[in-house]
């Protein structure tokens, strides 16, 4: 273990699994007190018990963050209290992605994804930046999309929920940042889950053919990012989206 966040405490909301739960993993490898959250009790013990195994500190909050202030006032409590009192890192992970078009999209669709993706860490950083303020300070580090700037025939909603996300780091960085809260973004590129079948791998490679990378990322590469910002590293960086994509959006792509 290394020790750029030692003495820290951190809430990731969604880090049952995949991304989330790559960073819970890399923050405690860093030191920090983690508070695992999502809705699987089952799979957020796992993720606790992974690091604790390991040396680090983490408990688990269950949360389901369907965009009521309510619920993400509670998971502000619970990560507060299990954290002895503060949370110095917020990471707005939890997020959903139905495979629908525009014309089979319906109004509850629409308002879950925009309620997950957008209302739930809205109120949840809302939540929690009090307590930062008078703590002199804390960073709020909040997941975008590769597709909020390279639209892809599929998830128009989801795109642009991930796009309200981005808006809302650069804004937060201006409303926060003179009180010494660092808000910046991560915005991922094509990254496997260890859930996708070999249709959806296969897709996903193709999606990457041409780029720099050439292939698909692991989640482990979205978690280093945010053990970068999260530590003073990256004391000098406000309202910047980091696209860790494997060059899928800064680079032209050449078919092959």
């Amino acid at each position: 273990m290394t020790s750029r966040l030692q003495g820290r405490t951190a809430l990731i909301t969604g880090s049952t699994s995949n991304i989330g739960r790559s960073i819970a993993v890399a923050l405690a490898a860093e030191g920090a007190h983690v508070v695992v959250s999502g809705r699987d009790e089952t799979r957020g013990a796992a993720v606790v018990a992974e690091i604790r195994e390991g040396g680090g500190k983490a408990d688990f909050a269950r949360a389901d963050l369907d965009g009521s202030p309510a619920a993400s006032q509670a998971l502000a409590a619970a990560a507060t209290d299990l954290l002895g009192g503060r949370v110095d890192v917020l990471v707005n992970n939890a997020g959903v992605y139905p495979p629908s078009s525009t014309p089979t999209t319906d109004e509850e669709t629409f308002d879950r994804v925009f309620g997950v993706n957008v209302k739930a860490p809205f109120f949840l950083t809302k939540a929690l930046v009090p307590a930062m303020f008078e703590a002199g300070g804390g960073v709020v580090v909040n997941l975008g999309s590769w597709i909020t700037r390279l639209g892809v025939p599929m998830g128009a909603v989801y795109s642009s929920s991930k796009g309200a996300v981005e808006t809302l780091t650069r804004a937060w960085a201006a409303e926060f940042g003179p009180r010494g809260i660092r808000v910046n973004a991560i915005s991922p590129g094509v990254i496997a889950s260890e859930g996708w079948e070999d249709g959806t791998r296969q897709a996903a490679g193709v999606m990457m053919r041409g780029t720099p990378a050439g292939r698909s990322g692991h989640p482990d590469a979205i978690a280093a990012a945010a053990v970068y910002l999260a530590s003073d590293d990256a004391e000098f960086v406000h309202g910047t989206v980091l696209d860790v994509d494997g060059g899928r959006t800064g680079v032209a792509v050449v078919a092959v």
